[in-house]
């Protein structure tokens, strides 16, 4: 009879521990694709030379910025046929305060394209990873680049950013002498931001894919 109780006694452990082991459940993994809110900032008193300033946010507090630049410049370019272009410079910082490296890829068109659409304004969009110190070292990149595709990929790490440029070169169908600053009415603002891990190129509101970010775990 004793061995009948202890045999008991065994069973009712067993099922004591196979019901905690199926209420037991793992911890949530890490998704920024999944939990993150983005949100648009004002730049403050000091960051001046910021137009748009987006923060994507995860649950757990880790966050991805990115920030765009007003334009440099706005004159004239004039390519090696001696043909006038009117083109502006831009920056974006994009800053990674996740826990993670994150891959970044850029790729622009070699055509130019319509902005906005059937507008008859033309405009094209060329990537580098420096800055132009005067305009000799601007117009040789654009010179060598003019009819190219130009595209960008970096990765970068927790808690460190990187920044990269973009030129802008509006062109018209009415000619040279018939573009304004951008080929629309009104100052030309631009910039990247992201729709869940897809980047977006934006001129005056009109966007445009240009590329991936990637999260390497």
């Amino acid at each position: 009879m004793r061995y009948i109780h202890v045999y008991a006694l065994f069973l009712m452990l067993v099922f004591c521990t196979s019901c905690g082991g199926q209420n037991k459940t793992d911890p949530p993994k890490e998704n920024i694709k999944s939990e993150t809110k983005d949100t648009v900032t004002s730049p403050k008193s000091n960051e001046r030379d910021i137009n748009t300033k987006y923060e994507y946010t995860e649950s757990n507090g880790a966050r991805l910025i990115i920030e765009n630049s007003f334009p440099k410049s706005a004159i004239w370019y004039a390519d090696p046929n001696g043909r006038k272009y009117i083109y502006a410079e831009f920056w974006t910082r994009i800053i990674n305060e996740t826990f993670d490296p994150l891959e970044v890829t850029i790729d622009f068109p070699v055509d130019s394209f319509q902005v906005p659409s059937s507008s008859g304004n033309f405009m094209k969009l060329l990537l580098s990873e420096e800055p132009f110190n005067d305009y000799g070292a601007l117009k040789s990149f654009l010179d060598n680049n003019l009819h190219k595709s130009t595209s960008l990929k970096r990765t970068i790490h927790p808690k460190d950013s990187s920044t990269f440029y973009v030129v802008t070169l509006s062109l018209s169908s009415q000619g040279a002498g018939g573009i304004s600053f951008t080929g629309m009415s009104g100052a030309i603002r631009t910039g990247f931001s992201i729709k869940e891990q897809n980047l977006f190129y934006s001129i005056n509101g009109n966007e445009f894919p240009s590329g991936k970010i990637n999260f390497k775990k």
